[in-house]
C-alpha cells in the first residue's frame, strides 16, 4: 500500500502549537538565535512520530514462508496456483520488493484458471499501472498493442451448464391440442405446446402432465411479469434456441420469467445476451442487482468487469460500494465465483490507498476476513482489519482482529496489541508482550523497535541500537537517535546520524527531519536544499504532520537565502555533480526550473539523478515532464526513447533514437542509441557500433556533465574490448571536465595492467571527492590485501547495508577458514532484512557443502521465487532435490 501508514500514539497526543513561519518570518540579516526560541518550540520542530503499524503481511521467517509457497506451487493443482502467487505477492509487498511483487501479480494473472480470477488480477495489474497512459500511447505509436489488459469475453469463458428437458409427456398427447395460447393482458400468443414444454420441467408438467393447464388451449400468464413481446421471443427461442435482438428491458423481463419457471437454457441465453450489452458503469449498476437476484453469473461477471476496470474511480460511487459491501456469500459466489478472497484483497488495497478510515475500507476488509480460507489468508485479513480499526479508534474491535491474526500465526500483529495496551495506560503490558515475542522467536529488528516505544530512555536507546543491528533499513531508530542528539544540542552527531540513513535510503520523512535540524540551526541554505529535494520527489508533500505544505515552507526559507543567477546555478550544479552529491544536484535543478532555461533538458537531467537515487517512479514523472516541455521534435523523440527503454521496451526506444537522429544529429540521440545497444545486444561485434555512436555524440554540442558521462561510457567499452590505453585516455579526459566517477574506470585500467597500487590510489581519490562513496569503498577493496579489503568492506556495510557484496565476501572468507557456521550466520544476518538472490544462492551452496540438504533446498526454493529462470539456481535445486530422502 504505497501511500499508507498507520500509527497510533500510546496516549491522545497533544498537538503542539507549532507555527513554522515563526521561525522564518524575520528580516534577513536580523535572525534570532536558536537559544531565543523556547525549548517547546524546538521540541515540536524535531518531533519524531512513532513508527506505523503497517497493514502488511510480515511473517517472522519470510524465507520459510516463501519456500513453503514455492513447494506448494510445485505440487498443487493448477486451480490453486493463482491464490499462492497472491500470497507470494503479499510477502514481497511486506518486504518492500516492488519488482518482485509485480512479477508475482503477473504470475497470478497468467495462472488464473477462471474468468473471475482473470478479471481480478487483470484489473489489479491495470490499477498498478495507473498513470502510465503515456507509455501505452508511445507503445501504440510504435505499432505494438497498448492494451495489455483488454476487455475479456466473459460469456465464452463461463460454460453453459443448462440441461435439455426431454419432450416426452406424461399423458397421451392426442388428448390435447399441439398449440397452446398464452394470454397476456388483451393478447394471445400462440406457442407450440411441446416446444414450450421442453424449456423446463415446470412447463413440461404444466403443459403435458396431469395439471388442468395441460388440457387448456388458453392459459393466462398476465400475472407473471412477461409482456406479449417477451412471450413471442420465448416462443421463437423454443423453436430456434436463439434469442433475437431485443431491448435490454425485454431481455431482463425474459430473464426473470425464465428464472421463475426454471427455463435454464432460456435463462442462460438471456444472461449472455444481457451481459454483452453492459458497457458503462451506470448500466453495470442498473444490472448488477438483477444479476444477483436472478442468479445470472455471466451478467454479474460483466458488471464486475466494468467496475474493476474503473478502479479507483468507481469506489467513489456509493452504489458500487454498496454492491461490494453488502454482498452475502451466495451473491459473492454469483458475482466472482471462487475468487472472493482475491477480489476483496484488491478492493481493500484500493480503498486503503484512497481513505484508510473510510467505511468502505472497513467493510471490504470484513468481507476479506469472511472470504479467508487458509491460515495465511486469515493472518493477512485479520491483521489489515485490525490496522484499520486501530486507525478508526475502534479499539475493542482492533484488539479482537489483531489477536485473531496473532493466534493464526501472524506474530507482527503483536505490535497492534501492544499499541492498544499502551493506549489503555498499561505500558508495562506492552513491554512484556514484545519481550515475550523476542524470547519466543528469532529476534527481528521490528521487535526491538516496537519494544523501544515502551522502554525508559536508557533501555529505549539499547533497543533501537539492537533494531538497527538486526535491520539497518528501519527508519525510526535513526530518526529518534538523531532527534535525541539534537535535543541535547549535539547538532554535529545529530546530522551524522540522520545522514547515515539518507546515505542509502532516500526517505522523505528523514529529509524532513534534517530540514528541521537545519531550520533550528538557522542553516537556511541547507534547509532549502532539503525542501527542494523533497518537492522533487513528492510535489504535494506536506510537512509537520500534514500541517504545512513543503512548497509553502520552501517559499519562506528562500527569503533567507541569496538568489542565484543562471550562471551561479550551473556552477553549483557542476560542484555537486562532481562531488557525487545527488541530493544537492536535485535541489539545484529544482531551482533552475524556475528560470527561463530550457525545462526539457533540466527535467531530463533530474530523471537521471532520480534513477541513480533509486526513485524510479519520480524519475519516470520527470521524464514525462521532459517530453512535455521538449522544445524540438528531435529532443521529444529522445525523451520518448528513454521512457520506452526504462519501461523495458528496448527495441522501441532504439527506434525513437534513430528517428531523432534522422531529424537532427544530437548528443542525446547518439548517446541513447549507444546506451540501448550496449545494454541490450550481447554480441561483442556490436562494441564497434557503440564506440562509433559515442564518438559521434562527443562531436555534438552538449554540456560538460553529459560529455563526461559519454567519455566514461566510451572508456568502459574500450576496456571490454581490451583497448586499455584508449580507455585510459577517455577516463583522463572525463576527469579533466570533473566527471569524478571516471576515477573508478581509470582504477580498473590500472588493475588490468597489473598495477594494483595505482588502482588503489585512484579509488582513494574517488573516496575523498565523492559525497556518497559506499560503492567506491567496495570497488577499492578489490585492489588491496585481505585485511585492507575487510576494512573497506566493513565501511561499505556501515555506509550502505543494502549492498550485498561485503556479506558474500566475508562469508566466503569464513568458509575458506572452515568456519561454516559463522559463514552461514554472516549471510543469514543480511538475508533477514534483504531478499537477495546472490545471498540465498551462496547460503544454499554452503548448506549443500555441509550436508544440510533440507536447508539448501529451502534456500533454493526462495531464490527461485525471486528469479524462477536463474540457471545456476535451477541446477543447484535439481541437485539438492535429488539428495532429499
Amino acid at each position: 500500500m504505497r501511500n499508507l501508514v498507520f500509527s497510533e500514539s500510546c496516549k491522545e497526543t497533544q498537538v503542539h502549537a507549532l507555527n513554522p513561519q515563526s521561525w522564518l518570518q524575520v528580516e534577513r540579516g536580523k535572525l534570532s538565535k536558536v537559544s531565543s526560541h523556547s525549548s517547546s518550540s524546538i521540541e515540536s520542530l524535531i518531533k519524531v512520530p512513532e513508527p506505523p503499524v503497517l497493514p502488511l503481511f510480515k511473517p517472522v521467517d519470510y524465507v520459510e514462508v516463501l519456500a513453503q509457497i514455492h513447494e506448494e506451487l510445485e505440487t498443487c493443482p493448477v486451480h490453486e496456483k493463482s491464490n499462492l502467487y497472491l500470497m507470494q505477492f503479499q510477502v514481497f509487498r511486506g518486504l518492500g520488493e516492488v519488482k518482485l511483487l509485480q512479477r508475482s501479480l503477473h504470475s497470478a494473472f497468467q495462472k488464473a484458471t477462471t474468468i473471475h480470477e482473470k478479471l481480478v488480477f487483470g484489473a489489479w495489474l491495470k490499477y498498478e499501472k495507473q498513470g502510465e497512459e503515456l507509455i501505452s500511447d508511445l507503445i501504440a505509436s510504435c505499432g505494438k498493442c497498448s492494451q495489455e489488459w483488454g476487455l475479456l469475453d466473459i460469456a465464452s469463458q463461463i460454460p453453459n451448464e443448462s440441461a435439455e428437458v426431454t419432450s416426452s409427456c406424461y399423458l397421451n398427447t392426442g388428448e390435447r391440442s399441439t398449440i397452446v395460447f398464452f394470454k397476456i393482458g388483451g393478447e394471445k400468443i400462440a406457442c407450440d405446446r411441446q416446444k414450450i414444454a421442453s424449456l423446463s420441467i415446470p412447463f413440461k408438467a404444466m403443459l403435458t402432465g396431469c395439471f388442468t393447464e395441460s388440457f387448456l388451449e388458453v392459459i393466462d400468464l398476465s400475472e407473471n411479469g412477461i409482456s406479449p413481446l417477451g412471450m413471442r421471443a420465448v416462443s421463437d427461442f423454443s423453436f430456434s434456441g436463439v434469442l433475437s435482438d431485443l431491448s435490454l428491458d425485454i431481455l431482463l423481463e425474459i430473464l426473470m420469467f425464465a428464472n421463475k419457471f426454471c427455463c435454464e437454457r432460456l435463462k442462460d441465453a438471456c444472461d449472455r445476451k444481457a451481459a454483452s450489452l453492459v458497457s458503462s458503469r451506470q448500466e453495470a449498476i442498473d444490472l448488477m442487482d438483477c444479476a444477483l437476484e436472478e442468479n445470472s453469473p455471466v451478467l454479474a461477471a460483466s458488471c464486475l468487469q466494468v467496475f474493476l476496470r474503473d478502479l479507483p474511480d468507481c469506489l467513489n460511487d456509493e452504489h458500487v460500494v454498496k454492491f461490494f459491501s453488502n454482498a452475502n456469500k451466495q451473491q459473492r459466489s454469483i458475482m466472482v465465483g471462487k475468487a472472493s478472497f482475491s477480489l476483496y484483497c484488491l478492493l481493500s488495497e484500493v480503498a486503503m490507498n484512497a481513505g484508510p478510515t473510510s467505511d468502505a475500507t472497513a467493510c471490504f476488509l470484513e468481507k476479506l476476513v469472511e472470504s479467508s480460507v487458509s491460515s495465511r489468508q486469515k493472518q493477512l485479513a485479520f491483521h489489515q482489519l485490525g490496522c484499520v480499526r486501530l486507525l478508526r479508534k475502534e479499539y475493542h474491535e482492533a484488539e479482537h482482529h489483531f489477536r485473531a491474526a496473532f493466534e493464526a500465526g501472524h506474530v507482527y500483529s503483536i505490535a497492534g496489541l501492544a499499541r492498544l495496551s499502551c493506549i489503555r495506560g498499561d505500558k508495562h503490558s506492552s513491554y512484556e508482550k514484545l519481550s515475550s515475542v523476542i524470547s519466543s522467536y528469532q529476534p527481528l529488528g521490528w521487535m526491538y523497535q516496537e519494544r523501544s516505544l515502551y522502554s525508559d530512555s536508557t533501555k529505549k536507546l539499547e533497543d533501537l541500537d539492537k533494531a538497527t543491528e538486526l535491520d539497518p533499513t528501519l527508519i525510526y531508530p535513526y530518526m529518534y537517535r538523531a532527534s535525541s542528539l539534537m535535543r541535547k544540542q549535539d547538532a554535529k552527531h545529530a546530522l551524522a546520524e540522520i545522514n547515515r540513513i539518507l546515505g542509502f535510503k532516500l526517505a522523505l520523512e528523514c529529509l524532513e527531519l534534517r530540514f528541521c535540524f537545519y531550520l533550528a540551526l538557522e542553516d537556511y541554505k541547507s534547509a532549502l536544499t532539503d525542501v527542494q529535494a523533497i518537492l522533487t520527489l513528492s510535489p504535494e508533500y506536506r510537512m509537520f504532520e500534514g500541517r504545512a505544505s513543503a512548497s509553502q515552507l520552501r517559499t519562506l526559507v528562500r527569503e533567507h537565502v541569496d538568489r542565484w543567477t543562471t550562471a551561479d546555478c550551473w556552477l553549483q550544479l557542476y560542484d555537486r555533480w562532481s562531488a557525487v552529491d545527488d541530493i544537492g544536484s536535485l535541489s539545484v535543478i529544482y531551482q533552475m526550473l524556475e528560470s527561463d532555461a530550457a525545462k526539457g533538458v533540466l527535467y531530463f537531467r533530474q530523471s537521471l539523478l532520480l534513477l541513480r537515487l533509486n526513485c524510479p517512479e519520480a524519475a519516470m514523472r520527470s521524464l514525462q515532464l521532459a517530453r512535455q516541455h521538449a522544445t524540438t521534435d528531435h529532443d521529444r523523440l529522445v525523451y520518448e526513447g528513454w521512457i520506452l527503454y526504462d519501461t523495458g521496451h528496448c527495441e522501441e526506444g532504439l527506434r525513437k533514437a534513430e528517428e531523432s537522429i534522422s531529424i537532427q544529429r544530437s548528443f542525446e540521440a547518439f548517446f541513447l542509441k549507444a546506451y540501448v545497444l550496449a545494454d541490450s545486444i550481447l554480441d561483442p561485434s556490436s562494441s564497434y557500433t557503440v564506440v562509433q555512436l559515442l564518438e559521434n555524440a562527443l562531436t555534438c554540442p552538449s554540456d560538460r556533465l553529459r560529455k563526461g558521462q559519454a567519455l566514461n561510457n566510451l572508456g568502459s567499452v574500450y576496456v571490454d574490448c581490451g583497448k586499455l590505453d584508449l580507455a585510459a585516455d577517455c577516463y583522463i579526459n572525463a576527469l579533466k571536465i570533473r566527471h569524478t566517477r571516471a576515477h573508478q574506470g581509470l582504477a580498473r585500467v590500472h588493475f588490468l595492467k597489473n598495477d594494483r597500487v595505482a588502482a588503489y590510489e585512484e579509488m582513494t581519490k574517488l573516496i575523498e571527492k565523492a559525497r556518497n562513496n559506499a560503492s567506491a569503498y567496495e570497488k577499492r577493496s578489490e585492489y588491496c590485501d585481505r585485511e585492507l579489503s575487510k576494512e573497506d568492506l566493513q565501511m561499505v556495510t556501515q555506509l550502505d547495508p543494502l549492498r550485498v557484496y561485503p556479506y558474500r565476501y566475508r562469508a566466503a572468507v569464513l568458509m575458506d577458514n572452515h568456519k561454516e557456521k559463522e559463514a552461514i550466520a554472516e549471510l543469514t544476518r543480511a538475508i533477514a532484512f534483504k531478499a537477495d538472490l546472490h545471498l540465498l544462492h551462496l547460503r544454499a551452496a554452503f548448506h549443500e557443502h555441509i550436508g544440510d540438504s533440507t536447508s539448501a533446498l529451502r534456500d533454493c526454493r526462495v531464490a527461485l521465487s525471486l528469479d524462477p529462470n536463474h540457471q545456476e539456481m535451477l541446477e543447484l535445486h535439481r541437485r539438492v532435490n535429488s539428495q532429499e530422502p
